[in-house]
């Protein structure tokens, strides 16, 4: 995962596609980033006793799939690619006559 903690992204898919924002955690097993201000749901809580119940926005984790990592200074995406070093082997064939 070449995504990591404190660094910028842009989102590429969803609500908020064409955001950029701050990663705040990676979660490796699940292949999610938590990033700062994007992907808000709103949570509610219930009402115990006189304290009345309320909505919260928390951010909710998104697939690194759907981010793409940028540059700080310019604020444009960078393509990333791996390659995998590959080894070809030939088979020699001899003709029987």
């Amino acid at each position: 995962m070449s995504i990591r903690k404190d660094d910028n992204v842009r989102v590429l898919t969803g609500k908020d596609r064409g955001k950029t924002a701050k990663v705040l955690k990676v979660f490796r097993k699940e292949d999610k980033i938590l990033l700062e201000g994007i992907n808000l749901k709103k949570k509610y809580t219930k009402k115990r006793g006189t304290v009345p119940g309320t909505s919260i926005e928390v951010a909710t984790p998104i697939h690194i799939s759907n981010v793409a990592p940028t540059t700080s200074a310019a604020s444009k995406t960078k393509k990333v690619v791996k390659k995998a070093s590959k080894v070809v082997s030939k088979k020699v064939t001899e003709e029987k006559e």
